[in-house]
């Protein structure tokens, strides 16, 4: 398995491919969040050796579907690795592995493995993060280039629900999300609050 040549490959790709209308799932959503993300809740939960680069390499390649479409980017990125992964040495087990993982994205989420629970937790990092408010935003901006329009009050209270009835999967992601999530969902309301004053 040439781990470091396969992440070479979704880097590069992510870089040059992704269209300029996604200001959130950019190449800094996999490269400075999600990787990042998967790398510390990993060392957390004790997932070494070649289930983490397993687990790094579902990351990496998560959302290299979008180079070709929003709509079932998912199931792209894993029809992706499925081309790519085999000539990286990757074994057909190693490759089914990193594809359920990357499945497990889709919402809602519904990991089996705990390598799945880790990569869902790491892609909704953001909800429990200190960025959470201006990464909010950019991703109501990338819906809005896609046309899904919301007015304020929309926007604010699905974003309210939606995190309200997201739960993290792993022991780590709560200890170190939960607490910045509720104020995160503070603030989603105080800005609700504020329209009708």
């Amino acid at each position: 398995m040439n781990f470091e040549y396969a992440i070479q490959y979704a880097q590069h790709r992510l870089e040059h491919e992704l269209p300029s209308t996604l200001c959130y799932h950019s190449v800094g959503h996999t490269r400075d969040e999600v990787v990042p993300a998967v790398t510390r809740l990993a060392r957390m939960e004790g997932v070494r050796g070649e289930p983490r680069k397993l687990l790094l390499t579902a990351a990496w390649f998560h959302d290299i579907g979008f180079i070709v479409q929003q709509p079932y980017h998912e199931l792209i990125s894993t029809r992706i690795i499925r081309e790519v992964l085999p000539g990286f040495g990757y074994t057909p087990k190693q490759v089914e592995v990193v594809m359920w993982i990357i499945l497990a994205t889709i919402l809602p989420q519904a990991p089996h493995t705990r390598l799945e629970r880790i990569m869902v937790d790491a892609d909704l990092d953001v909800l429990g993060s200190q960025d959470f408010v201006l990464r909010n935003q950019e991703l109501r901006r990338e819906m809005a280039q896609l046309g899904k329009e919301y007015s304020d009050e929309s926007w604010y209270t699905s974003q309210i629900k939606f995190i309200q009835d997201h739960q993290y999967f792993t022991k780590s992601a709560h200890t170190l999300l939960d607490a910045q999530k509720l104020v995160n969902i503070a603030g989603l309301r105080r800005s609700l609050d504020s329209l009708s004053r």
